[in-house]
């Protein structure tokens, strides 16, 4: 496993602490662009690497929090009104550090998927560090709306505590597509097209106006 950064040990402190006053929403700082775009390029084969090299309907276990799709930012954005963009990518960071750590744990070395998922949780860290550094520390310290500090609350719940009824199964390949799908969402402004406005929060999206450039490779 990659020994944790600093960035990623600040990143943990910080957003684990309880929120005092909302924040303004603002847009996603530039210099995250470039590590989520390096992450893009990497997830663009998860269809060979997270499919291919599993055998056929093979699952892992995972927390129903991280089972991420849009229509649980959808939920959310629905349940707390004027909820802030920022506190919704915090918990994408939250989410998808475990996610890649299932897939990992399940993985021998010399699984023939390892070395790309190493690689993957690299370039989330970095983006992690970032994403840390690219915002004042006071707002880590703000307090989450409710619906977020539960979700929160049970991500980081100690894995022999968390309730059978609370784990999930899921394939590889599926955790990544809700990586990358949610990723475009929460941070579009790092992948707009110049040339047409996308929704990359619609689910009709990906089933249907897919760019090339975000569509899995075989």
């Amino acid at each position: 496993m990659v020994q944790l950064s600093t960035s990623v040990c600040l990143l943990g402190g910080l957003l684990g602490l309880f929120l005092l006053a909302p924040v303004q929403m603002a847009p996603t700082p530039a210099s995250m662009c470039t590590p989520l775009r390096t992450l893009n390029n990497s997830l663009s084969h998860r269809r060979r690497y997270m499919k291919h090299n599993f055998p056929i309907n093979y699952t892992i276990r995972v927390h129903q929090h991280e089972v991420f799709k849009l229509s649980n930012i959808s939920r959310m954005r629905l349940q707390v009104e004027g909820l802030d963009e920022l506190v919704l990518q915090r918990l994408w960071f939250q989410v998808n550090q475990g996610v890649l750590k299932k897939i990992l744990r399940v993985m021998p070395e010399r699984h023939p998927s390892r070395p790309y998922t190493a690689e993957l949780e690299i370039r989330f860290r970095d983006a992690e560090g970032v994403f840390v550094h690219s915002h004042p520390t006071e707002v880590f310290q703000q307090e989450l709306p409710e619906v977020i500090q539960d979700t929160w609350d049970d991500l980081t719940e100690e894995h022999d505590r968390v309730p059978e009824s609370r784990w999930r199964y899921a394939s590889p390949k599926s955790l990544l597509d809700n990586f990358c799908h949610t990723m475009h969402c929460l941070f579009s402004e790092c992948f707009a097209s110049k040339e047409v406005q996308q929704d990359y929060c619609s689910v009709s999206y990906w089933r249907k106006g897919r760019k090339k450039d975000l569509e899995p490779k075989s």
